[in-house]
């Protein structure tokens, strides 16, 4: 495995921000806009030559979202860090020619395809631990898990390299715990408790260090395993679990929401700048099943 410079300096980030949390109970940072200086977090990863690995996954209908994906990507996707995207399709000819930049390259893995848009999320784990085992253990620095039905909009950078990285889900970030919809059924591997948890992560966003995105991959996938052979599906498949896994083995780093926003066009007081956010759809129009 190629060696990584897994947590940035602390003092490069200033926590100058009083209307949020900008540390978590266990003392990993949060990143929002105004806590951290990119020009320096910049001048200092740059140093380590890194390889971001990016995965996505576009089967069926969600290899129109490819092109705008990839496109807002090469706009603001670390930029002048050399990056590999893996994208999973079962469509290789529909994938369309986009324009990378130096050092950035686009494989495409070709996946059979699914008849539930559940059994494609459920699925993800146990693709990014073979990718990770079989292809990446000498290629990447850290990797990034991403959702294709996504744009870019600002700087997603250095600031968010961590060991173990998860991202605010944007509907709860400002919600009691209470309200996060953790599996709650005890017998599901993925079951939390009403007065456990510490976050609601999305699963549209997360990344690490190869190892530890490994190991998370590795665990989900047991875990949805064995739900799967006690006929349990957990309430948001693979979210269900990551929440799990996060709640057992804390992040080293949080993204806030401007990570992973709900729409460009809604607003929130605590959101100075839209990073990534879901493109606005029709679930029912593209995904394969109800």
């Amino acid at each position: 495995m190629m060696s990584s410079f897994h947590e940035p300096i602390k003092c490069l980030f200033f926590f100058l921000r009083t209307d949020v949390a900008s540390v978590s109970p266990w003392s990993a940072p949060i990143i929002w806009e105004g806590n951290f200086d990119s020009t320096l977090i910049d001048s200092i990863y740059k140093q380590q030559n890194l390889t971001i690995a990016t995965t996505v996954f576009a089967l069926g209908k969600y290899t129109r979202f490819v092109k705008d994906f990839l496109e807002s990507a090469e706009q603001h996707y670390f930029v002048g860090f050399r990056v590999h995207y893996y994208l999973f399709t079962d469509q290789p000819e529909s994938v369309p020619e986009v324009k990378m930049g130096e050092n950035r390259s686009l494989t495409v893995q070709n996946v059979p395809s699914l008849n539930r848009w559940q059994d494609i999320s459920m699925s993800r784990m146990e693709k990014l631990e073979n990718l990770i085992e079989n292809e990446l253990v000498n290629e990447a620095d850290y990797i990034f898990c991403l959702d294709i039905d996504t744009k870019f909009y600002g700087r997603w950078g250095a600031e968010t390299l961590g060991r173990l990285v998860g991202v605010i889900h944007p509907w709860f970030f400002d919600a009691p715990r209470s309200q996060f919809t953790y599996e709650r059924r005890p017998e599901s591997k993925a079951y939390i408790p009403v007065e456990e948890g510490d976050y609601y992560y999305a699963g549209a966003a997360f990344g690490g260090s190869l190892e530890d995105v490994h190991h998370l991959t590795k665990t989900c996938r047991e875990q949805l395993n064995i739900d799967a052979a006690n006929s349990i599906e957990a309430v948001w498949q693979e979210e269900s679990h990551l929440n799990k896994y996060f709640l057992l083995n804390k992040p080293s780093k949080l993204l806030s929401p401007e990570y992973m926003w709900r729409d460009i066009n809604e607003k929130a007081a605590q959101i100075k700048i839209v990073r990534f956010t879901n493109v606005p759809k029709n679930y029912a129009e593209v995904r394969p099943n109800p």
